[in-house]
């Protein structure tokens, strides 16, 4: 059975997202006119079982397949549920266009039926959102939601649309529109050769220079650019959570993620020493956060920083910028790389051999101090070792995601990149937990072609669990590693070290989480000894359906974040 609604405004919308590329949209169903007429034209929905898991999707989806992610809600309650995950795009720089359904015209400012003020719900975590009322904007509303979302700062855009509209007649337009808008970056600036050649001089005199390297390198693209602008300037490069995998953390000029993991048995404990060394810092595409600057403690004031970044805002935003290019940064990287090669690298070239050898000796160092917990055979399980097995399984092509909290923290400090460009998706704009299956989601709908491991916690697995009758009815093969460990663990960590107590929530209860998976119809294994790791990871991800390995690993096990050194240390 189907309608035929090619010449309604709903219509036009499906048009117009065909021509920017939507393949995919996230959505349950609703605005019923827009995906029925989606549907129609080729455009596959993706059904989420509730829409906070559904925007994730979308920001998942935009991540990996570098096109602009798309997702739909219901008014009211449903578009409420949107809020946390733009908010997350928002603060991460996904773009998002987010396609809310609204009450009838004639029906605004009478209480109808699950009405809201979607205007104003959204302004807060979206870079841009307008309500349709005519019907012959629809196209120019629907270019500026996507232009917007994808260019400059790339971020959540949404469209309010009344349902009635919708189901109107289609009269034409003015102007006829045509463009591509749905890939991103859609424009690629880049700042003044002169202030790039007063970087490149900087950056060539320099006793001891480095590289932090944040999420804005994926968001350009800009690996490639990178890894030549490391190799070629022999300049080694320091990543943040959101830019791990844009370095090969197994070149000899990579020293892996800082940020807050420099506690005990952390790679950053050793490699910190780099960066309290350095006298001039560039930064690429990093917000100079307070995970990633360990509460700001990191970066000096004596440092020369030159700041490579989209937003002129966040060029100096803690740290003032003795050189501000502002830009994309693949762009960026480029011409500043095409002026150092032209300058004296005779510095550069000769300090690299022991630079090598010092980020070299870090990365033993850490794997020395990690061996005893890789070798325990008894007890339960710690996640280093799950890491440890991980690692030996994937490969370049694989997507690795992490929900927030430790999981974020345990892919970060334990796994290691390929290649320049692979891909951990982290949900590090506001770490909200239960985001690690939806990414995952998003991810494998972008790239079906490539192994999607996604690690969560079990707390935050309770908030995501019901998407995996998503993943089972989508036919999305993903690998669900779950670390069960019965609590609260940054909660109550944290807590311990802040007050000496916590609270009576940080303990869960016991749930067989393997049971649940196999209710929604996924293959689902419970690990409780290490020596079984290996053999579940590789049938899981050599599976063609969704496959759920719960790990009872150690509840005493936390990551070497900094807030926690202390008291490790005394341990």
């Amino acid at each position: 059975m189907s309608v035929d609604l090619s010449n309604t405004v709903a219509g036009r919308i499906a048009l117009a997202l065909r021509r920017h590329d939507v393949s995919h949209i996230f959505a349950q169903s609703l605005p019923s006119a827009v995906i029925l007429a989606a549907e129609a034209l080729g455009i596959r929905q993706i059904a989420y079982r509730q829409e906070n898991m559904g925007g994730a999707m979308a920001d998942g989806y935009a991540r990996r397949s570098g096109k602009i992610g798309v997702v739909a809600a219901q008014n009211g309650p449903a578009a409420t549920l949107l809020v946390p995950p733009l908010s997350e795009a928002l603060k991460a720089s996904i773009p998002v266009v987010a396609i809310v359904q609204d009450v009838e015209r004639d029906q605004a400012d009478r209480n109808a039926f699950q009405e809201l003020d979607h205007l104003g719900l959204f302004q807060s975590c979206t870079k841009w959102v307008r309500k349709v009322v005519v019907p012959e904007r629809i196209e120019d509303y629907v270019d500026a939601a996507f232009a917007i979302a994808g260019s400059g700062r790339p971020g959540p855009t949404a469209l309010v649309l009344p349902a009635d509209l919708l189901r109107a007649n289609w009269i034409g337009a003015e102007f006829q529109r045509t463009a591509n808008l749905g890939h991103w970056p859609i424009d690629r600036l880049r700042p003044s050769e002169r202030d790039v050649i007063v970087a490149a001089r900087l950056l060539s005199e320099a006793r001891s220079p480095v590289v932090i390297a944040g999420g804005g390198v994926h968001a350009s693209g800009a690996s490639v650019e990178l890894a030549l602008f490391q190799d070629e300037c022999a300049l080694p490069v320091f990543t943040t959570f959101m830019g791990k995998g844009v370095v090969d953390e197994f070149h000899e000029l990579s020293a892996g993620v800082l940020g807050s993991l420099v506690g005990p048995c952390s790679l950053g404990r050793h490699s910190v020493a780099l960066l309290k060394d350095a006298d001039v810092i560039l930064l690429v595409g990093t917000r100079t956060n307070q995970n990633g600057t360990d509460s700001w403690t990191q970066i000096s004031a004596d440092k020369a920083i030159i700041h490579i970044d989209v937003d002129p805002a966040e060029v100096g935003r803690t740290y003032e910028a003795k050189v501000r290019l502002v830009g994309d940064a693949a762009e960026t990287l480029c011409a500043l790389r095409k002026a150092l090669c032209q300058s004296d690298l005779s510095r550069r070239r000769a300090a690299r051999s022991l630079i090598a050898s010092r980020i070299g000796s870090f990365w033993t160092q850490f794997h020395n101090e990690l061996s005893s917990r890789l070798e325990k055979r008894s007890g339960p399980i710690r996640p280093e070792r799950v890491m440890a097995e991980l690692q030996a399984q994937i490969s370049p092509e694989t997507t690795i995601v992490a929900d927030a909290s430790y999981s974020s923290m345990w892919v970060a400090g334990q796994l290691r990149a390929l290649s320049p460009g692979m891909r951990f998706l982290t949900p590090r704009g506001l770490a909200g937990l239960g985001w690690g299956i939806p990414l995952a989601i998003g991810a494998k709908a972008a790239r079906p072609e490539h192994p999607v491991v996604v690690i969560v916690g079990d707390g935050g697995f309770a908030h995501s669990w019901a998407e995996l009758e998503t993943m089972v009815r989508c036919k999305l093969p993903i690998t669900v590693v779950v670390l069960n460990n019965g609590i609260l663990g940054f909660q109550r960590d944290a807590e311990s070290v802040k007050f000496g107590a916590f609270t009576s929530a940080c303990h869960l209860g016991q749930v067989d989480h393997a049971m649940i998976a196999r209710a929604c119809g996924c293959t689902a294994v419970r690990i409780e000894s290490a020596d079984q790791i290996s053999d579940a990871l590789r049938a899981g991800m050599a599976a063609n359906s969704p496959f759920v390995i719960e790990v009872m690993t150690d509840p005493a096990a936390h990551p070497p974040l900094s807030l926690f050194a202390e008291v490790d240390a005394a341990a």
